[in-house]
């Protein structure tokens, strides 16, 4: 390594010093605090007790949270029931095309051995059904959907237009291919005539999605609002009479299509269809005792070797049964205590070796 004169650096130090420009001003920075690099600055200084202290305090969370969501999951009381070859004749016969329009019903009778208390929902599973391609997301028209323009179909093909040309109301795959299978849960009381369990359609979309996202047409009548347009190939009814029923659950607002629109991530997933009424009988829930699902056949999944399922299940301050969660929380922890032990015996042989160094 080169050696510079101590005279030499002043020398350069002054040059540098007095560099102008050539009309005559100093190209200097500024004086200040900024251009000069003179503002406070801290610098953190880590020792080997605060870094172990603070992996063990982060190890001894996430082991306790791991924890406490495994056991929350774990309390919660689910039952699933897959239909699909228990309805085998009405699978078989919705699959034929030229068996659209008629109906097929089976019922479903299964034992409850426990009370399901408090709260309780209802889902429809599906096993194998993509509802994550990519074109098939894009499916869909969100000006048609606030009710702005029921015309602009552009981005829906091949669900856009009928065969006379008349755009179809709501336009898009994901309309199409709705989960149209009618679950209803009877409740065998004493042994006597089943009675209907009484389930709430409302309250099972997001806020955002039934205040924001999805809006009807401004008009009085519906029916005049959608005029012009079409149902989807796939529906047996046009959208304004989805729900005969309640007349404010039809159009674009209509509960079961607004969660059909909200597509899933995985092939495998559970959409929320009914709550729990809680009144008469079932004030404290669900009682233990004999139940039976009387569901018409719609929606057909064996052409693409699918499955469906109903499940009834109750849900906790952490939500439903799912593990993952409470075993990613927990593997972290047992990840971060390892790591701990490794650097605490790295630090303590380390420091014995040191010891003995300054000693010799």
């Amino acid at each position: 390594m080169l050696l510079m004169p101590q005279k030499y650096i002043s020398v350069t130090c002054r040059t540098k010093m007095k560099r102008t420009s050539k009309d005559g001003q100093s190209k200097l920075p500024d004086n200040t605090a900024l251009k000069q690099q003179q503002l406070p600055a801290s610098r953190l200084q880590l020792s080997a007790t605060g870094v172990l202290s603070c992996f063990f305090a982060t190890g001894v969370f996430c082991l306790g949270m791991g924890i406490i969501l495994i056991l929350s999951a774990k309390s919660i009381k689910e039952i699933e029931i897959k239909y699909t070859k228990i309805c085998g004749n009405c699978a078989k016969l919705r699959e034929d095309a030229t068996n659209f329009d008629k109906v097929c019903t089976c019922s479903i009778p299964f034992y409850l051995p426990e009370t399901m208390q408090g709260n309780v929902y209802m889902y429809y599973k599906l096993y194998g059904f993509y509802q994550n391609l990519y074109r098939y997301i894009l499916s869909r028209s969100n000006s048609q959907l606030v009710g702005t323009d029921l015309k602009d179909v552009g981005n829906c093909a091949p669900f856009s237009k009928s065969h006379d040309g008349t755009p179809i109301a709501p336009c898009g795959a994901i309309a199409n291919s709705i989960f149209n299978d009618t679950i209803i849960l009877s409740y065998k009381l004493n042994s006597s005539i089943p009675i209907k369990v009484p389930m709430l359609r409302s309250g099972i979309t997001w806020w955002t999605d039934k205040y924001v996202k999805f809006q009807n047409p401004s008009s009085i009548n519906l029916s005049s609002a959608f005029a012009g347009t079409t149902k989807p190939p796939s529906w047996a009814k046009p959208v304004y009479e989805l729900d005969e029923e309640d007349p404010g659950n039809n159009g674009f607002l209509n509960d079961d299509f607004i969660v059909w629109m909200r597509t899933a991530a995985f092939p495998t997933f559970k959409k929320l269809y009914r709550r729990l009424n809680r009144i008469q009988y079932f004030i404290e829930g669900l009682p233990a005792g004999n139940y039976s699902f009387n569901i018409t056949y719609n929606f057909p999944v064996t052409r693409f070797k699918g499955e469906k399922s109903v499940v009834l299940s109750t849900l906790t301050w952490s939500g439903g049964s799912n593990l993952f969660l409470g075993l990613a929380y927990t593997v972290t922890g047992a990840v971060t205590w390892l790591a701990s032990f490794s650097m605490m015996a790295i630090h303590l042989m380390l420091k014995d070796r040191k010891v003995l160094f300054i000693q010799q």
